[in-house]
């Protein structure tokens, strides 16, 4: 049974009930896509995910929201150093976070009702429940003007390169320093919103006026998908992430390269459709314009990714699910060569 290509159980008229017993959290997930609502959307997603795994198949990952001071980077990390991803475009803010991470600045679980006047004189940064030392961030903040300080005036880097060049001395708990580690490239479409861009301004005002290519990033990203044999998506949110993806196919479309749309596409969100954003736009939408393949495999859970992420993570590693394949890449000037090889 395949409600739109969502997913999937296995009988015409299986029960949505399922059993309280002793099984790990793959089995569970697993036993949840049959369960009615938002629990088996998200046994779906899993099966949909591990499809991906089976064929030769780029899978890239969108992450928006403030999902590394939540906790979500080292699940995000791990599935990059495994290859359950192949590509990652995230906001400026989670891999600014990251670094963070990297460099040994921590965030703590706060209280959402805690006196923020009294905060801001502390130097302690609120979001939501999360707490964050300012005076750290601000080292951060330094850290990246002097990573610039360093780079070549005489050319133009897009985001992917600079994020490879961060990572090489971060640890692989990290998402930047994993991606390094596995050569899985990061693009942050929209860099100058977050704290990359104060720390890179600080340099700018001192002379190292460093140029960021987001147009080369566009190019970059679009010759992924051009390249590869299959696309599958998946997105943690939506907002600038999503669109930075999606729109990889209306440009391969319009420059004579179309694929007929992203194969697989999965999203984690809270945002609802009837609002009109793109972050919880239905993949339905996305089909009109080109964006998913018609017979896509694809699920929506909507539910808050700091709850369901978690759990897909650790499904996809108790299920010990063997990947095919995964693509290699070399990154030239003459542009990107791509090709499967098996794990």
């Amino acid at each position: 049974m395949d409600h739109g290509h969502g997913f999937i159980c296995d009988n015409e008229k299986i029960r949505t009930t399922i059993p309280v017993k002793d099984r790990d959290v793959a089995d569970l997930v697993n036993d949840m896509s049959c369960m009615g609502f938002q629990g088996g959307q998200l046994g779906a997603s899993l099966r949909v995910w591990e499809r991906m795994l089976d064929e030769d198949v780029t899978i890239f990952l969108g992450l928006a929201g403030a999902m590394v001071p939540a906790g979500l980077g080292e699940f995000i990390a791990y599935l990059i150093r495994e290859r359950f991803v192949d590509c990652l475009v995230s906001t400026g803010a989670n891999l600014f976070h990251d670094l963070c991470e990297g460099l040994g600045i921590v965030h703590y679980h706060g209280s959402a009702c805690a006196d923020d006047a009294y905060l801001n004189e502390s130097k302690i940064d609120r979001i939501y429940d999360v707490f964050v030392s300012e005076i750290e961030l601000h080292k951060a903040d330094n850290y990246i003007s002097d990573f610039v300080k360093a780079l070549s005036k005489e050319r133009r880097y897009s985001s992917r390169e600079l994020m490879y060049m961060v990572g090489k001395d971060l640890p692989d708990t990290t998402i930047l320093g994993a991606a390094h580690k596995a050569n899985v490239p990061i693009f942050v479409p929209a860099l100058g919103d977050s704290s990359w861009g104060i720390g890179m301004v600080i340099a700018y005002r001192e002379g190292q006026k460093v140029m960021v290519d987001q147009i080369k990033d566009v190019d970059e990203i679009t010759q992924m998908v051009e390249k590869s044999a299959k696309t599958g998506v998946i997105y943690i949110g939506g907002g600038v992430p999503k669109n930075f993806i999606q729109q990889t196919e209306v440009i391969a479309e319009l420059i004579g390269n179309y694929s007929g749309g992203h194969s697989y596409a999965i999203q984690y969100t809270t945002d609802a459709p009837h609002w009109g954003g793109l972050s919880g736009c239905t993949f339905e939408e996305a089909v009109s314009w080109g964006k998913v393949a018609k017979e896509a495999s694809k699920v929506q859970v909507f539910s808050d990714a700091t709850i369901t992420v978690p759990v897909i993570v650790q499904a996809l590693k108790a299920s010990a699910h063997v990947r095919k394949s995964c693509p290699v890449y070399d990154w030239t000037e003459s542009g990107l060569k791509l090709e499967y090889k098996r794990r």
